[in-house]
């Protein structure tokens, strides 16, 4: 047990699925805090009474957020130490959290982040997308003019692109970043840590048939990955010759999607050459 904690606010993240994926701080962290404040007490009791830890639990979610973080704000000065966690992962990342931290630090008061698993990262770690840089968009808007004006926003850049998804959703959602984004591949990771744990990698031409196939293939928490923009073509750079070095160190798919990004090609052609080529 952690004990004498300094008064401040502690952002715990906690397992998006596998309880081993906790680390021994976020524990010593829960079991020493004075009040644990959780996005949903139900689903972070069940958390608690596993590793046998007693504590003080207070609901702050969305919808209190805004007047909790004030509840959360006095406790602190008293002299206690409070620790938020979200239902699973990272606090405010797509989750509570935000609010509450700009309160507490608005305060003048301590703001601790004890790291641990994320949906985020535990999908990019998986995804062997590569990429200057990542775009995470959290969850698109549902329908209507907002969410295609964030689509466009996304396909103007040039980095990948990470976004959560629901299960209800998840097929509009590829479909409609297909329409957006055009070729490119995306992985789609799903129930990560879980028993039923998917990652597969699929051009967005085929992804939305490719969930539409299974019925299991549209359950549970979804994080997908869209591999950037292409480049523009480079005169300079021959696709044989590219193609050639890239299939003597990497795997067919691979080597294509690296080549429709060096050469701004069109990926149907550049896989058609590399099945020539391939040796």
């Amino acid at each position: 047990m952690q004990r004498d904690m300094v008064p401040g606010l502690y952002v715990v993240a906690t397992p998006i699925g596998n309880l081993g994926d906790v680390t021994h701080r976020a524990l010593q962290t829960l079991s020493g805090a004075d009040v644990v404040a959780a996005e949903d007490t139900r689903v972070t009791r069940g958390l608690l009474t596993h590793f046998g830890i007693a504590g003080k639990l207070v609901a702050l979610h969305a919808h209190n957020e805004r007047g909790g973080a004030d509840r959360i704000v006095g406790w602190i000065r008293e002299g206690k130490s409070v620790a938020f966690v979200s239902d699973a992962g990272t606090p405010g990342v797509s989750d509570p959290g935000a609010l509450l931290v700009a309160a507490v630090r608005a305060a003048g008061l301590p703001v601790f982040p004890i790291p641990g698993a994320s949906a985020l990262t535990t999908a990019l770690s998986a995804a062997g997308i590569l990429a200057d840089g990542v775009v995470f968009a959290g969850f698109l808007p549902a329908k209507g003019g907002e969410r295609r004006e964030r689509l466009a926003q996304l396909a103007a850049g040039p980095w990948a692109i990470a976004l959560f998804e629901a299960p209800h959703r998840v097929a509009q959602t590829l479909g409609d970043l297909h329409e957006a984004l055009g070729d490119r591949d995306v992985v789609i990771a799903r129930e990560l840590t879980k028993m039923f744990e998917t990652i597969a990698r699929v051009p967005l031409a085929e992804a939305r048939a490719w969930v539409e196939a299974d019925d299991d293939r549209r359950r549970g928490e979804f994080v997908l990955v869209v591999e950037g923009r292409a480049v523009e073509a480079k005169a300079a750079v021959d696709p044989r010759e590219l193609l050639q070095v890239l299939l003597a160190e990497v795997p067919l798919k691979q080597a294509v999607a690296l080549a429709v990004r060096i050469t701004g090609g069109k990926r149907n052609d550049l896989y058609k050459l590399a099945l020539e080529l391939k040796p």
